[in-house]
């Protein structure tokens, strides 16, 4: 794989990109923290018109804290969540930086702070949203 590309655990599914992501988050909510067995997700968001996606995926869609829809894809083989959808941002797609094949870009802002473990900090200079960013 190269620089440009995530993968899950067995290689079965894939993303590949040429262009830099939109904005890259540092997500505290309890949804993210389950989804990823870490204390926090991390995860750059592209146009979808941007990625090549190789593979077999399942899905499963959940309503988040927002109220909005979340559909994560993970590989069917090794369970992996290597990506997903948003209905606040029908545009875009979220790639787990975990999975990057190369250096993962460094998230410029942390959100859901209110569920963020009191043993985890970020950057002063990162803005730091309770909730959610806002939009735009």
């Amino acid at each position: 794989m190269g620089a440009n590309s995530a993968t899950c655990q067995c290689g079965a599914l894939q993303v590949h990109w040429s262009v830099e992501p939109d904005f890259v988050i540092a997500c505290n909510c309890k949804a993210c923290q389950r989804r990823t067995g870490a204390p926090f997700g991390a995860a750059g968001y592209f146009k979808i018109s941007d990625l090549k996606i190789t593979g077999d995926s399942q899905s499963w869609r959940r309503t988040a804290d927002s109220g909005r829809w979340l559909e994560n894809h993970f590989c069917p083989t090794c369970g992996t969540t290597l990506y997903w959808l948003l209905e606040m941002r029908p545009d875009h797609a979220g790639v787990a930086l975990g999975a990057f094949d190369g250096k993962a870009p460094v998230p410029s802002r942390a959100i859901w702070t209110d569920q963020k473990h009191d043993w985890v900090a970020f950057p002063d200079d990162w803005p730091q949203f309770p909730q959610a960013s806002p939009p735009g």
